[in-house]
């Protein structure tokens, strides 16, 4: 799919068997920011440091309301979708669709964090899945790339869970609090997608019985 052919996708919230995703606006900055705030400690030590002097979205309703805008300008551009995760009509935690790039390539990079008080139960795994499919049957893409610091098994669990494809490890791959940490590199194209799609929703999206 190239620049020139870019469609917006039919969907704006996506569902799974207990998850729903949906891109987040300014009306969930409570919500958003309760989570951030209590789980501070579970989450900022494996993630990039804010930029020293720049306004903190965990505090100022404002820097959150430009958050939102930017994943609205990704999404009507086609270069990333970005997605919170609501859980019984609650929000716990984000998951997105980063840096989508086209022609040859046809990839994009996923990240996500979940609440620290319902880690474990599978809405991560859940939410995984969901967002592989619209990444391969709406939005065309070829390939879709998860990548964590090794000694961070609570996300590594997650493509584990999945069983999706263990590329290896990219040494000194990103900056995380200042250091160039490794990175283990999950994927999962197109084609494994067809393959296990529906062991995959049947596991994790059909309803129990």
């Amino acid at each position: 799919m190239s620049a020139s052919t870019w469609q917006q996708p039919r969907s704006v919230a996506l569902f799974g068997r207990r998850v729903m995703l949906r891109p987040l606006t300014v009306s969930d900055f409570e919500a958003w920011r309760e989570v951030r705030v209590r789980c501070r400690d579970w989450l900022t030590v494996w993630e990039p440091s804010r930029v020293p002097g720049s306004p903190d979205p965990t505090t100022d309703r404002d820097a959150f309301g430009v958050r939102c805008a930017a994943r609205q300008r990704e999404r009507a551009l086609g270069s990333g979708f970005g997605f919170g995760v609501f859980h019984e009509g609650r929000f716990r935690g984000e998951i997105n669709l980063n840096t989508i790039q086209r022609g040859p390539f046809q990839n994009a990079y996923v990240g996500y964090w979940i609440d620290e008080q319902v880690a474990g139960l599978g809405l991560m795994p859940e939410s995984v899945v969901v967002l592989a499919r619209f990444a391969f049957e709406e939005l065309g893409l070829h390939r879709i790339q998860i990548s964590i610091i090794p000694r961070n098994a609570a996300s590594r669990r997650v493509p584990d869970k999945l069983g999706i494809r263990s590329e290896g490890v990219a040494e000194r791959y990103l900056e995380i609090n200042g250091v160039w940490e490794d990175h283990v590199r999950y994927a999962m194209t197109a084609d494994e997608w067809v393959a296990r799609r529906d062991e995959l929703e049947r596991t994790w999206l059909a309803p129990p019985g």
